[in-house]
């Protein structure tokens, strides 16, 4: 992790645990997404990190306009906010198949996507659009081997052949998402990715050449995205880079990205000798990542020792015996999955040159805007 000082001006003043942003980090790790994606041009990043208004609108400044997400209300959020093509990467069933379509008539500047799997739900968000007097933009969802959704490559071909002439469906590409590529290495990560971006390129051409619109390829997430900006020309969807978290920030040494986003925490215990308690409990930093679901910037040699919904405990080893922080020290805790921690705060504070500068709301934190 690259060092940097989360703490600043009128910290004191801050209700904890609270999440906080850094604007000169997010705008550090923005540039280097744009570096390493060789421009602006091939970047279709995902919301689902950070939720927020302001970050789609910064990144809109620096001339991204293409965004990807997974609900109807980040669609929404992005729509309103300066985007100019939205893929909706999440199957849409029930009542949002007749949600997208009033999302597509809300905002008729705006090119929205849908991805698919099933030729059913695929008919039946077909007939939705056809009946609102339109035909639905859908990019086949793609199954690359992490069996969560998706086309199988060997199904893909004919079942996009059949979609294409259902009423209602214009199929625009293909949705690739490989979120099951965890390889540290960035070597081996990319002998992963080879053969399935030579795979789909021969599928793309095999398509267009049978006459059919196959124009866009949505390649990867964060781990995987320099992979395939070496070895396409596609569009690159990273998304956790922009915030990053400590997940990421150990598992791929390759993806030089800052922490931008901390939770700020308080000791409130000394309930031994060796222990200390903050309050950082799992209601305030997300709980998936086992065991651990944060790291103290102020002190990563502490070791967790258990944590409930309000309480954190953690140990200090031996060598660091000196170093229990006091009742009342405000310490920064970098969590180990940003994109879940986010959705627990409906606004964070954002600090630029050592001060809040301003409060950022988590604008698609529910589910629900307007439509």
């Amino acid at each position: 992790m690259e060092p940097f000082d989360y703490h600043f001006s009128g910290e004191e003043e801050i209700v904890s645990p609270q999440l906080v942003y850094y604007k000169e980090a997010l705008r550090e790790n923005l540039r280097r997404t744009i570096a390493m994606a060789g421009g602006l041009q091939r970047l279709w990043p995902h919301v689902k990190t950070h939720k927020m208004a302001q970050m789609v609108r910064m990144q809109v400044e620096a001339g991204i306009t293409r965004f990807k997400c997974a609900t109807i209300a980040e669609a929404e959020m992005c729509a309103a906010n300066g985007a100019s093509h939205v893929a909706l990467a999440y199957p849409c069933v029930g009542p949002n198949i007749p949600r997208f379509v009033q999302l597509c008539g809300a905002y008729p500047g705006v090119t929205f996507y849908a991805i698919g799997d099933d030729r059913q739900q695929v008919e039946l968000l077909g007939a939705a659009a056809a009946k609102a007097g339109f035909a639905a933009n859908i990019l086949m969802d793609m199954d690359l081997g992490q069996h969560r959704t998706g086309v199988p490559m060997d199904k893909a071909e004919a079942e996009y052949v059949a979609w294409a002439a259902l009423p209602g469906v214009a199929m625009r590409g293909m949705h690739c998402y490989d979120g099951h590529r965890h390889e540290e290495d960035l070597h081996q990560r990319e002998a992963q990715v080879r053969p399935v971006d030579e795979a789909l390129e021969k599928l793309k051409t095999r398509l267009k050449a049978a006459g059919l619109d196959c124009g866009i390829l949505i390649m990867g997430g964060t781990p995987s995205f320099p992979c395939h900006a070496a070895m396409t020309e596609e569009f690159l969807s990273p998304g956790t880079c922009f915030v990053q978290d400590a997940g990421y920030d150990a598992a791929y040494p390759d993806l030089k990205f800052v922490p931008a986003a901390a939770v700020l925490t308080r000791v409130v215990s000394h309930p031994t000798a060796d222990t200390f308690t903050v309050d950082l409990g799992t209601k305030a930093v997300a709980s998936d990542p086992e065991p651990l679901r944060a790291v103290l910037a102020d002190m990563p040699w502490a070791v967790p020792v258990m944590q409930n919904e309000e309480h954190w405990v953690l140990q200090v080893p031996p060598e660091h015996k000196e170093e229990i922080p006091p009742i009342g020290a405000v310490l920064y805790a970098i969590p180990w999955h940003v994109c879940p921690t986010s959705a627990l705060y409906p606004s964070v504070p954002v600090v630029e040159d050592g001060k809040v500068c301003d409060w950022w709301e988590v604008t698609a934190r529910n589910r629900k805007i307007t439509i």
